[in-house]
């Protein structure tokens, strides 16, 4: 299992982060050859099914996720997200934190994952490039 985390501090009101973060298709565009559709009809709570498909037409894979934790952040309390990967390629949980800090925010995004058919060897691998392109998109969301 891979794991990883990307802490990034944002200005943004914790409301306005935790709004951008949670707007799955907008992670599309910051997330090389993938798009993203929402299943389930909004807004976004437990249950909320959406699913990223990364490639170019028939050469990619779903990674079909589930919202089983939404608390969004409250006036000085920190809001917490968790998913669950129920693709045939990428298996796991995320989870996103949204937590107030000074007149901005803590933005904690950690996932473990799990891609089928590779060996654990690659685990490191796996984690380092998911630290990567998640830190990015997540920068990405922040940006004013």
């Amino acid at each position: 299992m891979a794991e990883f985390r990307v802490e990034r501090h944002s200005a943004l009101p914790p409301e306005e982060a935790w709004r951008r973060l949670t707007r799955w298709e907008l992670h599309a565009a910051l997330v090389p050859l993938t798009r993203i559709s929402v299943v389930t009809p909004g807004p976004n709570r437990v249950g909320t099914v959406f699913v990223a498909h990364t490639g170019v037409g028939p050469a990619g894979f779903d990674d079909p996720m589930e919202v089983v934790r939404w608390d969004p952040p409250l006036p000085g309390r920190p809001g917490f997200c968790d998913l669950e990967k129920r693709g045939r390629v990428v298996l796991g949980r995320a989870g996103i934190e949204v937590r107030p800090e000074g007149r901005g925010c803590r933005v904690v995004w950690h996932e473990e994952l799990r891609v089928a058919r590779l060996p654990g060897v690659f685990d490191g691998l796996t984690a380092w490039s998911g630290r990567l392109l998640f830190g990015r998109a997540v920068a990405g969301l922040l940006r004013d």
